[in-house]
């Protein structure tokens, strides 16, 4: 059974930093992080292949950093300059190499609020 286990979210005051992380129990071709705000769709905020390929939503582009060990089936995501509208609950995604990212593997979710 696959597990992701996500940590790093919380309370950020706008312009500070959160980093989160995702440690997969095997590995995976694509990890990312895709964030759900209530009675909104779910949607993509950055992920990253095992070749260090990246993909940003315009939004965070230049802000948002994502990063993975592969030696470490582990995915990161440094946050810098948040606001409020960042607050949402952020999902790791794991996917295999041919599988498009709404059938790939999640994790439970971790809260990001950006408030002063």
């Amino acid at each position: 059974q696959v597990q992701l286990v996500e940590s790093g979210g919380g309370l950020a005051r706008p312009g500070g930093s959160l980093t989160l992380t995702c440690v997969a129990s095997r590995t995976f071709y694509g990890m990312g992080w895709y964030r759900e705000v209530a009675d909104e769709k779910r949607v993509l905020v950055a992920t990253i292949t095992s070749g260090a390929v990246t993909e940003y939503a315009d939004s965070v582009k230049g802000r948002f950093t994502i990063s993975r060990d592969n030696a470490k089936n582990t995915v990161y995501m440094q946050m810098n300059d948040l606001k409020p509208e960042d607050t949402a609950v952020y999902y790791c995604n794991a996917r295999p190499y041919g599988t498009v990212w709404f059938n790939g593997h999640w994790g439970q979710g971790v809260q990001v609020t950006v408030s002063s």
